[in-house]
């Protein structure tokens, strides 16, 4: 059976996948990046993890993964292969995608996490069908994929789609970025969970503690909400002013609260919104399976590359 690798690689753990021809996951694995250890040691772990997966598919399936794709977090030169940062690895401008073809023997893909993960969610997840879509996950901070005709623009330097640095509150809470009033310092996961916990007076009140307490009536966790939501709606309307999605996804740990976020999103955009066209903005479809999906398609899309190579005259 032809079959892909996949590997979504985080901060401090992996996901991978073995998928198949029509999609299908035909095997799922976990392990720990090893991050502790140092970015050499993370670099061999994805190494091993990786052809351990090789020799899985061997094993079961009588032949190796015809490719792989890999997801990883930071900064991507995807053209070059290249891992070019990433803070929380410790790692700069790693070849991955030359070391793991040459340890796998097979062509590979590289991609950035959210990038790829986009990438599922507007092929086979919550935005299938939608020619153009914005996919945002809403984590420890904020990040985006713009999806144009079935692909994910990365921009002229890998940058495309960092909607969580746009400023929504000029002049306000300083960003690691540099800038100050960046819409991830307001909206993300961690900006609830920090300014609930500071309006609870609990250090370890989070912002699922936050949506409960909404769902509820408190109104201090409602006026906390609603902070969040207005910077976020601030930030969604100038992505949509200046990309026109037909569909715009909202995913990571914060869309998990459902409509106690997405009721309200939906109003705080559609006040907004003037002569702008107001996509559908729907939760995201596939969870933390977006990455290691992404990763397969990915490797598909490499074999299917080279499959209309091969056949060409």
């Amino acid at each position: 059976m032809r079959h892909v690798i996949a590997l979504d690689v985080g901060g401090t753990g992996m996901k991978a996948a073995l998928v198949g021809d029509d999609g299908a996951l035909l095997h799922r694995a976990r392990r720990a990046t090893g991050r502790e250890r140092g970015p050499d040691a993370v670099v061999a772990e994805i190494l091993d993890f990786a052809a351990g997966l090789r020799a899985y598919g061997v094993e079961r399936y009588g032949e190796a993964a015809a490719a792989a794709g890999i997801a990883v977090p930071g900064i991507v030169d995807e053209e070059r292969g290249v891992a070019a940062y990433a803070a929380n690895l410790g790692w700069r401008d790693v070849p991955l995608r030359a070391l793991l073809a040459e340890r796998l023997g097979m062509p590979v893909a590289l991609g950035h996490d959210v990038r790829t993960g986009g990438l599922a969610e507007g092929r086979i997840g919550a935005g299938r069908g939608a020619d153009r879509f914005l996919f945002v996950p809403l984590g420890t901070g904020i990040a985006g994929a713009i999806g144009l005709d079935g692909r994910v623009e990365a921009g002229a330097h890998g940058f495309a789609g960092e909607i969580g640095h746009i400023v929504v509150r000029p002049g306000g809470t300083p960003c690691p970025c540099g800038q100050h009033g960046c819409l991830e310092r307001y909206a993300s996961a961690s900006a609830v969970s920090e300014a609930w916990a500071d309006a609870a007076g609990d250090p370890e009140a989070d912002a699922a503690d936050c949506a409960e307490a909404v769902a509820s009536g408190d109104p201090n966790a409602v006026r906390v909400w609603q902070d969040a939501v207005d910077a976020l709606a601030d930030g969604l309307v100038t992505a949509l002013t200046l990309l026109d999605p037909r569909t715009l996804i909202i995913g990571g740990g914060l869309a998990e609260a459902g409509e106690v976020l997405f009721q309200p999103l939906r109003t705080a955009v559609r006040k907004r919104v003037t002569f702008q066209k107001l996509p559908a903005i729907v939760p995201a479809a596939l969870g933390d399976t977006a990455g290691c999906l992404g990763a397969g398609l990915l490797a598909r899309d490499l074999l299917n590359h080279t499959d209309r190579t091969e056949v060409t005259p």
